[in-house]
């Protein structure tokens, strides 16, 4: 009955959607529908609302419900979906502003003398106008009056017109800032958790440990991740579409022929050129940069996004007025001036400790001051010329309004989906496809593209992606990443802006291009550029690094990157070592024998054999990489054959799994009908039949397993053991290594801190004897909080506390209590004779060798990796690595 509710909730909402109902009411009501219709079907023929659910129930539905509206609207932690209005704003500010306008004039003077230069111009705006407004309507409409008639005018052919400005307007669905890319990210983040739970079940289900490594963990995606995977891409297919225009001009001249501007190339036309083209790149720079640069967040890029349209908007509608520019210059010479403050003053208000920073603070009050004056003063014109502020006002929060309804219509859609086990069902067809995960992707990408024929990219986005991004990113022989689902993804909503018979873009086109542009020459049009989209969709999925590179990058230089220890990093960051080994040992090698040669006779036997183990270990480095070596190649040796065998029983074990799930809910219900007196005994047989055939299945399943499979197990996992132990020896090698060098540096460094207590120290006996037990005491707590400074020197500072103790017995123990000191001073006397030679003598050497060995053996210990380091880790990060063996 599950099924059956299943199919009554698809084809309720296909049906909604067909009849032209609202998707916004079209995907909540078909599941409230059918949730409540199976609710009262277990209620008459069962007494049980929740009998027809495969799990959960209309209570447990409801309250999911309740939480993703809490979630969308009050989580403070998931504000990604804030970025939506901040973007759309900008995107409307501008177009209405006319800046969109000027840009497709400006690039089609500049480019028309080239063959196919004004198609190439309007994909260039395309591009432009897709980083700084995003919404494909308003682009595709613009180019349509504004370039259509000029390309038409110019002989170029109907179908390369159309098709250019339509493909080109939906450029800002893949190039940064996006909605849909937003919007991805937001389900991606929840898929991401689904699909970690269901890899660690599948970990402990394979080797029976509850620990689950986190290097074999998902990493979520966030908007910003999702900005720089979708960046190349994105000019991808720009190029794409620039060499087709290209090309159809070359081979067929006449199809795209050169326009000749019929103004001068002079100092006037750059300038305009200038004028039209660095604000926009200006505003491009400012969103993508801070986030790239970790200066922002989406949000607050947005922010940026959305304040830097308004003060364009106010000079151009302003344009030939009095005063056209000032507010933007005052804006523009307050941001630097904040700038320079920042690097010249501490602006940090309540680190204030002088005359200059308050000067600094002062200087940027009165330059915060300047710029909100500036904002608001291209606010007022905004508002006040056309009432275009209350328009783009209006539009924003229509366009806002419409995409968070549907994500909340989509989340009660995909509830009610899992509650009647759709999710199960999709894991199970999608699984017992042939290829894999390869397979798998295919079929998930032919789905939504030929679902893009129907629905529109949110609905896809909202509705799809949840259901069957879990399945395919908990697959550990892929190892996707989300940022590189999701981009892909992201590309192939985008045919759906041009794929008929609902093609949005050929809608808004239709809707203003001339009644002498026949509707069958832009279906025809877009052909091509569907094509070129599905070629950019397998070349960013057959080169993951296009995706993955830029996102990983940005992470591991920017303040917040994880430490080299990380365990993420670590397969990667050894495969640069390791090289870095093979080409530097002799220097390595070198640099630990020229440490070794400084005499450390002198120091106390505790530091003079640790010190000589940290060489020794440095040493040993060399050995322990080549243990790495051989162990890897007989565990990479082993694999090949290994490998058919594991996944073949992989496989199998899981089909037992499924077997035992489905008997186990057979039992449910059956324990359900049960309590029903008798009334559903032709049901009960008919289920206990199932369950016996079920049994029978999973029998003979389990005498399939192979017999080998035992022994070939032990030993790949014995293999694996050993590589994995040659690892771990080798980090903690070098960390012991390092460490120690580190210690001693430090311990050296505080030899001054230390000589400088000598005088107190030499007369401490004396002044303790000389004063009172409180005094005394009172004295000692200073001279141990003064030896904090240096360290290791807990031995003393444990002496002078054992003579406070004796001071501060109701009877002082003044004779124990001067004995403790003199042990102390002995003690102190001693460190500093050593301390202070080696300060002069080993200090210099330790601290060449420390620099030497800095970054390769003693790596792990640093704060983050050197951007070399980082440059190779993250390109290594950036393939996806196939893990499905340890599992």
């Amino acid at each position: 009955m599950e099924l059956f509710f299943l199919a009554v909730l698809v084809l309720m909402m296909a049906a909604a959607l067909a009849m032209g109902f609202p998707v916004a009411f079209a995907l909540p009501g078909s599941a409230i529908l059918t949730i409540g219709l199976a609710s009262l079907a277990g209620y008459v023929f069962t007494g049980d609302v929740s009998s027809f659910f495969a799990q959960d129930g209309p209570i447990q539905w409801l309250t999911a419900g309740v939480t993703n509206f809490r979630g969308v609207y009050w989580e403070v932690e998931r504000d990604t979906l804030i970025a939506i209005p901040l973007f759309v704003f900008m995107g409307i500010m501008l177009q209405r502003s006319k800046i969109a306008e000027d840009l497709l004039v400006t690039m089609a003077q500049l480019f028309g003398p080239v063959p196919g230069g004004l198609g190439i111009s309007v994909v260039v705006v395309g591009a432009l106008l897709a980083a700084t407004t995003g919404i494909v309507g308003a682009t595709v409409v613009a180019m349509g009056l504004i370039s259509l008639p000029a390309m038409l005018r110019n002989n170029y052919s109907q179908s390369l017109a159309t098709g250019t400005i339509s493909a080109s307007g939906t450029l800002g669905q893949i190039i940064p800032p996006s909605i849909v890319l937003i919007i991805l990210a937001d389900q991606l983040s929840n898929a991401t958790d689904q699909a970690s739970t269901i890899r660690k079940s599948a970990y402990k289900a394979a080797t029976g440990e509850f620990s689950f490594p986190s290097e074999f963990d998902i990493v979520s995606t966030s908007a910003g991740d999702m900005f720089l995977g979708a960046l190349i891409p994105g000019m991808i297919l720009v190029g794409l579409y620039v060499v087709y225009i290209l090309t159809v001009a070359l081979l067929r001249p006449k199809s795209a022929p050169a326009v000749h501007f019929e103004g001068s190339y002079d100092r006037r036309f750059a300038g305009r050129v200038l004028l039209v083209l660095v604000p926009p790149l200006a505003l491009i720079l400012a969103v993508l940069g801070s986030i790239i640069g970790g200066i922002a967040t989406v949000n607050q890029a947005g922010a940026i996004g959305a304040v830097g349209a308004m003060i364009m908007a106010g000079y151009r509608l302003a344009e030939g007025r009095r005063h056209t520019y000032t507010p933007a210059i005052l804006a523009i010479g307050s941001i630097a001036a904040i700038f320079v403050l920042l690097s010249t003053f501490n602006l940090n208000i309540k680190n204030t400790q002088s005359a200059s920073d308050s000067l600094g603070i002062v200087l940027a009050a009165i330059a915060v001051t300047v710029l909100l004056f500036s904002v608001a003063w291209s606010g007022w014109r905004v508002m006040k010329i056309d009432d275009t502020l209350r328009g783009v006002m209006v539009e924003t929060a229509k366009t806002t309004s419409l995409v968070f309804i549907i994500l909340l219509g989509a989340a009660m859609l995909t509830a009610a989906f899992r509650g009647f086990g759709g999710e199960d069902l999709v894991r199970e067809f999608l699984t017992g496809l042939p290829g894999g995960f390869w397979g798998q992707f295919v079929v998930v990408m032919a789905v939504i593209f030929i679902l893009g024929f129907f629905l529109d990219f949110i609905e896809i986005a909202v509705v799809v992606v949840p259901i069957v991004s879990p399945i395919l990113l908990a697959d550990p022989g892929a190892n996707i990443t989300a940022v590189w689902l999701g981009v892909m993804i992201g590309v192939n909503i985008q045919t759906s802006f041009l794929t008929p018979p609902f093609g949005f873009a050929l809608f808004y086109l239709r809707g203003v291009a001339p009644p002498s542009v026949r509707t069958i020459e832009m279906y025809k049009g877009v052909v091509p550029f569907i094509a070129l989209q599905l070629l950019a969709l397998v070349i960013v999925g057959a080169f993951p690094p296009l995706v993955n590179y830029l996102p990983n990058r940005s992470y591991l230089t920017s303040d917040v990157a994880p430490p080299p220890k990380n365990p993420r990093l670590q397969a990667c960051l050894e495969d640069y070592l390791f090289e870095y080994y093979a080409n530097n040992e002799t220097s390595l090698r070198a640099a630990i024998e020229r440490v070794k040669s400084v005499d450390i006779s002198y120091l106390p036997e505790r530091e003079r054999k640790e010190l000589a183990e940290s060489f020794d270990k440095a040493e040993a480095t060399f050995g322990l990489v080549s243990a790495i070596a051989r162990a890897d190649a007989a565990l990479a040796a082993y694999e090949p054959g290994y490998a058919p065998l594991h996944h073949t029983v992989r496989e199998l074990q899981s089909k037992l799994q499924d077997h035992d799930d489905r008997i186990a809910q057979l039992e449910l219900t059956r324990g359900r009908l049960s309590r029903a007196d008798g009334e559903y005994a032709d049901e009960i047989a008919e289920l206990e039949a199932r369950i016996a055939t079920l049994e029978s299945e999973k029998a003979e399943l389990a005498r399939t397993l192979p017999a080998s499979w035992d022994g070939e197990h032990k030993k790949y996992a014995a293999l694996a053991r050993t590589e994995k132990t040659a690892r771990l020896t080798y980090r903690r090698n070098s960390d012991a290594a390092y460490s120690t060098v580190i210690q001693m540096l430090e311990t050296l460094d505080g030899a001054n801190a230390m000589a400088a207590l000598r005088g107190r120290m030499a007369g401490l006996i004396d002044e303790v004897g000389a004063r009172t037990p409180e005094e005394a005491i009172e004295v000692l707590k200073t001279i141990e909080s003064e030896l904090t400074a240096a360290p290791e020197t807990s031995n003393i500072r444990s002496l002078l506390s054992n003579a406070r103790r004796d001071l501060a017995r109701s009877q002082p123990r003044l004779n124990s209590a001067l004995e403790d000191i003199a042990k102390a001073v002995a003690l102190y006397d001693s460190e500093l004779t050593w301390r202070a030679r080696a300060f002069s003598e080993l200090a210099d050497p330790l601290r060449r060798y420390e620099a030497e060995i800095r970054d390769s053996i003693g790596i792990r210990e640093q704060r983050k990796m050197t951007d070399d380091q980082a440059t190779n880790v993250s390109a290594c990060l950036s393939h996806h690595r196939d893990i499905s063996l340890n599992f």
